[in-house]
């Protein structure tokens, strides 16, 4: 029998064409499918043949790769499609068919992962990503926020990590109910070490929190000086408030509250891309979102 000649799965175990039409979707070079058996999302990067059937190749946000018989099984925007091998060049889709864009590169999210165009919010998980501060959960919005919407992750501000074991405890991890903890200036010996030491003692930590950081002493350092159009973040000296020793060092308004507020939104405003932070950010992140999205037996 030809791989092809199979239809849309049944709820008996059985294979029979489906009601209503199923959209024709070519796999053309950058088209995002989902594949309904695994959940794998990835941008089409070639179709080849193996053994006699058709294989399209995805690519994840993650840049990892699967291999998946063309046929029917996947979704486009959320809605069942039968992936046929692409036109050939110059080739205009027939009625009813759905094409991509054949050899243009597959657009990219601030943080460099392939873009889902047109997909709709993931509805939000039970597991979350814990920051220290606001600060925090506004540049991780900035860089991972579309990513984090389409995997249903939603970034929460802990105002301070000093009873992190008690907001552990509260939170009640579990397989299901997973937390991801960004934590800042986490060093050798520092006393955001020994935090974290004593918050994966809380039952239920184990396995299901993962406590990472930064060297930084705050967020604010994650941003790369030539960003700012400077060499280096300046020298605060000890005993003086690190924010305001910033904004002075840089020239800025520094005085109230409200000038450090209006400091953060001009720092902020510089960054564009993961390009943008430094390398010690970036994997951190890219982990505990790994780590919250990986499927639990």
């Amino acid at each position: 029998m030809e791989w092809n000649s199979w239809g849309p799965g049944t709820l008996d175990g059985g294979f029979r064409p489906a009601a209503r039409t199923v959209a024709k979707v070519p796999a053309s070079t950058g088209t995002v499918l989902e594949d309904t058996g695994t959940g794998f999302t990835g941008a089409v990067l070639r179709v080849e043949r193996s053994g006699g059937v058709h294989l399209v190749v995805l690519e994840d946000r993650r840049g990892r790769t699967k291999s998946f018989p063309l046929g029917f099984g996947f979704l486009v925007d959320g809605d069942p499609v039968e992936v046929v091998p692409p036109f050939p060049a110059g080739t205009p889709g027939s009625p009813g068919t759905a094409s991509g864009a054949a050899g243009r590169k597959p657009a990219r999210t601030a943080s460099g992962s392939l873009r889902v165009e047109n997909a709709r919010a993931r509805t939000a998980r039970a597991s979350r990503i814990w920051v220290e501060g606001l600060h925090d959960a506004e540049l991780v919005e900035k860089v991972w926020g579309e990513d984090l919407r389409l995997e249903g992750i939603v970034v929460e501000p802990l105002h301070g990590v000093d009873d992190l074991a008690g907001a552990i405890t509260e939170f009640s991890p579990g397989p299901q109910r997973r937390l991801g903890i960004l934590v800042d200036h986490l060093v050798t010996g520092s006393k955001e070490e020994r935090i974290a030491a004593e918050a994966m003692k809380v039952p239920g930590a184990r396995g299901n929190v993962l406590i990472v950081g930064h060297p930084y002493v705050d967020v604010w350092q994650v941003i790369k000086p030539a960003v700012l159009g400077i060499g280096a973040w300046p020298v605060v000296p000890r005993g003086q408030d690190w924010k305001t020793g910033i904004l002075a060092g840089l020239g800025w308004p520094h005085r109230t509250k409200e000038d450090v507020g209006l400091g953060w939104k001009r720092l902020l405003a510089q960054v564009r891309t993961y390009a943008d932070l430094e390398p010690a950010l970036l994997g951190r992140v890219e982990e505990v979102i790994d780590f919250l999205t990986a499927t639990v037996d």
